[in-house]
């Protein structure tokens, strides 16, 4: 099961590159909406092989979540790799310099079940595609309006 959108940012690529790689935000994000998170590794700056430990409720039961990065090519792209008991997903983060002020953020979100009862929670999902689409967007729209005031106060 595939999610994919675009954006368009009114910032320089090396900036949203830059707010992309604020991992701790995310980190406390994901905490305000009661996950545990915990980075693992002892990399000094962002690359492949950062890793976080996620723990969290979803649709009654408690899950938990290794998150990778696995391709960190700044500026151009973050490829982060979630492994958890029967289900693989795969987050990509592509970014095009539009002009010198202007980016284009590729997301997609790929999720792949690895045993029968994952395949029936993904198959329970795409019936909700359309709508869990319409949210995926939402999110991401949300988040580039976030990267682009931040920019712009910085400016």
């Amino acid at each position: 099961m595939k999610f994919s959108t675009n954006e368009d940012i009114e910032a320089p690529v090396d900036a949203v590159f830059e707010m992309l790689c604020d991992f701790e935000s995310f980190e406390r994000s994901a905490m305000r909406r009661g996950a545990e998170v915990q980075r693992v590794d002892q990399l000094p700056v962002p690359g492949v092989g950062m890793t976080w430990q996620a723990t969290f409720e979803l649709r009654g039961k408690r899950r938990e979540m290794e998150l990778e990065i696995v391709t960190f090519d700044r500026p151009n792209e973050i490829v982060l790799e979630s492994t958890s008991p029967g289900m693989l997903g795969t987050t990509t983060f592509e970014l095009i310099a539009l002009s010198r002020s202007r980016t284009r953020v590729r997301v997609e979100l790929e999720i792949k079940p690895l045993t029968l009862s994952s395949r029936l929670l993904v198959q329970s999902l795409k019936l909700a595609k359309n709508s869990l689409g319409k949210k995926f967007k939402l999110r991401v729209a949300d988040y580039a309006k976030t990267i682009e005031e931040r920019h712009q106060r910085r400016a």
